[in-house]
Formats: C-alpha cells, sequence, structure tokens
C-alpha cells in the first residue's frame, strides 16, 4: 500500500497499479466474506459489472476456502433492451469474470430486456428486500456515480430499491471510453438501476476505482460537499466502507503516506 487516509468515515486506501489494487481488493473482501459465513448460514453481494473491475474480480474467483454455494449474488444495473447474451450486457460481464467460475448458490439477473420495466424493478426490490445484501462491491463512474444513480438522478433517501433511470452524457461517453461501444450513439440511453439507499444499507461496501479517468471523481468523493453533484460522496457517511484506488485515480490527491486525515 503506498498511503492510507480517512476522510470523515470513509476509510481510502492508494496502491501501486492496478494489480496490486486488484489482489487487496479481492483479499478484503474474502476475509469478509469468510467472517460473515462464519456467523451466518447464507449471505447476499451486490457486485458492479465494469471493465474498473477486471483485476479484482479475477482475484476474487482465485480465493480459497469460500463457500459460493451459500452465497447469494446480485448486480448493481443494465441497459434497458439489451439481451443477456448482447457483449455489453452487464449480466453476460458478471457471468463470464465471476459467476461461471465461483458459481454462487443463488444468482439473481436484472433484466433490462423485458416489456415491463417497471415491474423488472419492483421484482428485484422484492428480491433484495427478502435477502438484503450485507457486502457491496461498487466501481464510481467518472461522474461520481453510483450504479446508473447519476448526479441528476441520485437520491440519498430513494424509496425505491430499484428503478428505471435516463442516463447522463458523461455516463454514456464514460461506456465509450471503457471501449464498450464504439461511439456515443450506440449506448442505450436508459437503464435499470440498483438505488443509493438500497446500495449503502449493506454493512460493508469495498469500492474499486483504478485509472487517471477516475481521478476528478475520486478528488471529488473526498472533498466536495456531500451532495447529489458527486453522489460518491455519500460513502463519506458510511462506517464500513473503504474507497481502494490506484496511484492513477489518486493522482488528484494530497497523499501523505499512510497519514490519517479528517476521521470523525
Amino acid at each position: 500500500m503506498l498511503a492510507e487516509l480517512t476522510k470523515d468515515k470513509l476509510k481510502v486506501e492508494v496502491y501501486e497499479d492496478r494489480a496490486a489494487l486488484g489482489q487487496a481488493a479481492a483479499a478484503q473482501v474474502a476475509i469478509m466474506m469468510r467472517q460473515r459465513l462464519a456467523e451466518q448460514e447464507t449471505i447476499s453481494m451486490v457486485f458492479a459489472a465494469a471493465p474498473s473491475q477486471n483485476e479484482f474480480l479475477a482475484e476474487l474467483c482465485k480465493a480459497e476456502n469460500l463457500d459460493w454455494q451459500r452465497v447469494t449474488a446480485f448486480h448493481m444495473d443494465e441497459y434497458v433492451g439489451l439481451t443477456a447474451e448482447a457483449p455489453q450486457s452487464f449480466r453476460r460481464f458478471l457471468k463470464e469474470h465471476l459467476f461461471d467460475a465461483v458459481k454462487p448458490g443463488q444468482i439473481h439477473y436484472l433484466k433490462g430486456d423485458v416489456s415491463d420495466a417497471v415491474a423488472e424493478c419492483q421484482r428485484y426490490a422484492d428480491l433484495l428486500t427478502a435477502q438484503p445484501p450485507s457486502i457491496v462491491c461498487a466501481g464510481i463512474g467518472e461522474n461520481g456515480h453510483l450504479a446508473f444513480n447519476d448526479p441528476h438522478i441520485a437520491d440519498f433517501n430513494d424509496s425505491l430499491l430499484v428503478k428505471v433511470v435516463d442516463l447522463d452524457a458523461a455516463s454514456r461517453q464514460q461506456q465509450v471510453n471503457d471501449e464498450c461501444f464504439e461511439q456515443l450513439a450506440d449506448v442505450p440511453t436508459r437503464a435499470l438501476t440498483v438505488t443509493v439507499p438500497a446500495l449503502t444499507n449493506a454493512q460493508s461496501m469495498f469500492v474499486v476505482v483504478p485509472g487517471k479517468t477516475k481521478a476528478n471523481a475520486v478528488h471529488q468523493t473526498l472533498n466536495a460537499a456531500v451532495s447529489t453533484d458527486c453522489p460518491a460522496t455519500i460513502l463519506r457517511q458510511h462506517k464500513g466502507a473503504v474507497l481502494l484506488v490506484d496511484r492513477d485515480a489518486a493522482s488528484q490527491l494530497a497523499m501523505p503516506e499512510r497519514v490519517e486525515t479528517g476521521a470523525d
């Protein structure tokens, strides 16, 4: 680890590169999973689907002594209109990068290719209510979003657990930047997303954020006022959250080595 600090309630850890970040994040998530599985028969988890999670998910697949058959897996979002087989589908991403390898006991997919998107949101919300996630593995968008809760629609007190949203231009452009789509016109304009309260209600959040394209979002997350202008700022009010970044993502931060600042 290059540096660690605390901002409000949020623990922040900085690693040399994506590989070191992925290893550290997977190790911490695996430890928490083992702890929770020692305390209860089953656990529920939510996973982000994005290229930023590649190294973390690859390392988590290697973690030993994890009884994945006792894990119920959810994911954060899906594009409206995309099938599960589409190359950009988040269902397909997590199936290929995690679920096929570890084989959770239950996997609940959020379906974007249904005739009634609102009903699908309610179905998924009911599943989340029945099996509340205790661990969330997340990222942060270039505009500071959590899942697809972009600044213009994020609500820290949302009454819904899952909803249909219109994606803002920054979110859609990020998908091009991540080489998920060739051009902006190809990116869907709507998605289904798990809401901010549904994520932050989890006891533990591991937020993995690599890359220079996320440097401003990380800076804003730690230094802007806590508001939906940068949805990820809400992490600073979560005592069970840890933000793990690499040197590139931390490039706009002042980083005294292993110094804690701003702790509650």
